[in-house]
């Protein structure tokens, strides 16, 4: 069995590295992942000569043992964390899982990137590759869909390597086209991936998935903007990430004459590791000991009045959090109720980086042309989060905040009907209708 204090090299949010790291959550092999400075940085780590001694591609992910035990390759890594229910234990079922896998490399790899990485502007659209890739995505779903249909995971009654690797494969494509029309005659597949992304391993890992709205098209100005930085000569470090894997490719190139496509996708991978990160808002704030991941965990698995709620207090930091209560101002201009449900999504959709900083309870009360909005906010650090990004500032204006007393009763009340979505509500006046989270 894979020994303690393992180390997986990666670049941040690489979907190859989750093979691993979604393995390891079931296994529970411990594992350290290097993926930011000083353990890790990209395009300098990996271009050492103690590095390309243990993984002479200098390609991520790589993993080494504390034994010296090293293997570069994310199916191989994640095949040595698992244990023997992911890998199938019986011969039938490790041959059916090691056919998935291939087929994710295969069949679901080449078209997704042809398709996705114009929308993420780090390849040129070419109009006769994406429609070919649509078809061969196409292709794929339909033969997925089919075996799905009678079946919950792909082998076995249970999550193998087969699901975690497939789900990986797909991630890109769920997240930026697949929209709901392009998915809808696949319904198993969908449900399935689902199904995985909500296990607690693959949330542990992936945090919340959103699967996308509307399919994403190229995007010609960050190609632009990205352009010139693949043939930069290395200045800074962020110079010398992004130029260091598109040249070694090219040199690469010339000795192997592997397919193009393959070559690349890893120049794409590349270039998206080596995407300079928007400044985090709350960077200014000190490290605090409530972990808003764990405390979500909670609320999202377990039960919420004996588990949740409990945990929240006994951990919750009142110097770094504070906790808000929100009521909607033009109660008189809510009509339908599914129409104020979705003012509520909405907020929360157009909130999506808020979300590692932030949890909300918002909940609509009362009936069609007689209801009222109100909600509990958490957020980071003790002032309204929404100053702090252009980006968070179309929708808060419409409520009327009041900062609560975490010591209060008023607050613990607050907090207990509003997570739970039960109680009096007495401040309300109102029945409860529906409810809504923010996680």
């Amino acid at each position: 069995a894979p020994v303690p204090g393992q180390t997986l090299y990666t670049y941040p949010e690489n979907w190859r590295a989750f093979k691993a790291q979604i393995a390891a959550q079931y296994s529970g092999a411990r594992l350290k992942v290097a993926s930011s400075p000083p353990a890790f940085t990209f395009g300098q780590t990996n271009r050492a000569p103690a590095f390309l001694n243990n993984f002479p591609l200098g390609k991520v992910p790589a993993f080494q043992g504390d034994d010296g035990f090293c293997l570069f390759e994310s199916n191989a890594i994640a095949h040595y964390l698992s244990n023997d229910a992911l890998r199938g234990a019986t011969p039938q079922a490790a041959a059916q899982i090691l056919q998935w896998v291939s087929f994710a490399d295969s069949e679901i790899i080449p078209p997704a990137s042809a398709w996705v990485f114009p929308t993420l502007g780090i390849m040129q659209f070419n109009k006769q590759a994406t429609e070919q890739a649509k078809e061969d995505v196409k292709k794929v779903l339909t033969v997925l869909n089919q075996h799905l249909n009678t079946r919950t995971f792909l082998v076995g009654e249970r999550v193998s390597l087969a699901d975690i690797t497939v789900v990986c494969s797909m991630l890109w494509l769920y997240k930026q086209v697949l929209e709901p029309s392009f998915r809808q005659p696949y319904p198993n597949v969908t449900r399935w991936f689902v199904t995985c992304i909500n296990q607690p391993q693959f949330k542990t890992v992936l945090g919340d998935v959103k699967l996308c709205e509307k399919m994403a098209q190229f995007d010609a100005k960050k190609f632009a903007e990205m352009q010139p930085k693949k043939e930069a000569p290395p200045k800074k470090e962020k110079g010398g990430k992004e130029a260091a894997k598109p040249q070694e490719k090219k040199e690469k190139k010339k000795e192997e004459k592997k397919p193009a496509q393959e070559e690349e996708m890893d120049d794409c991978d590349a270039v998206l590791a080596a995407e300079p990160k928007t400044k985090d808002p709350f960077a200014h704030l000190p490290k605090s000991p409530f972990v808003m991941d764990e405390f979500k965990r909670k609320y999202s698995n377990e039960d919420t009045l004996s588990v949740a709620i409990p945990h929240f207090w006994e951990h919750f930091d009142r110097e770094g959090y504070s906790i808000w209560y929100s009521v909607y101002k033009y109660p008189e201009e809510l009509t339908l109720t599914f129409k104020s449900c979705n003012l509520i999504t909405g907020m929360f959709q157009r909130l999506d980086k808020l979300r590692k900083n932030a949890f909300a309870s918002v909940i609509l009360f009362g009936t069609n042309n007689d209801s009222s909005i109100s909600g509990i906010w958490i957020f980071r650090g003790q002032e309204l989060a929404f100053t702090l990004s252009e980006d968070w500032q179309i929708d808060y204006e419409s409520y009327d905040w009041r900062k609560l007393d975490p010591n209060s009763e008023e607050c613990k009340t607050m907090v207990k009907e509003y997570f739970a979505w039960e109680g009096d509500f007495k401040h309300v006046g109102k029945a409860f209708n529906q409810g809504k989270v923010f996680k």
